[in-house]
């Protein structure tokens, strides 16, 4: 079931796919996402560190900054 025709999705750039990919994601609701036990259980162990792994997160532009420095 193609809902857009291939050529119609190669006239939109990459962050209009990306953007399209993102709004159809957000559309729809938690019970209509089906994950496996396994997916649930990484979620779940990511939650349980979230708290703790924020307080070893950089920003992006100091990542980008160090990526840069990199040979």
């Amino acid at each position: 079931m193609d809902l857009l025709a291939h050529h119609e999705l190669e006239r939109l750039s990459s962050s209009e796919r990306l953007e399209l990919i993102s709004q159809l994601w957000d559309s729809l609701d938690d019970g209509q996402i089906h994950l496996s036990v396994v997916q649930r259980e990484e979620l779940s162990r990511r939650l349980e560190t979230l708290e703790e792994d924020k307080k070893e997160a950089v920003s992006w532009a100091e990542l980008k900054d160090e990526l840069e420095r990199c040979p």
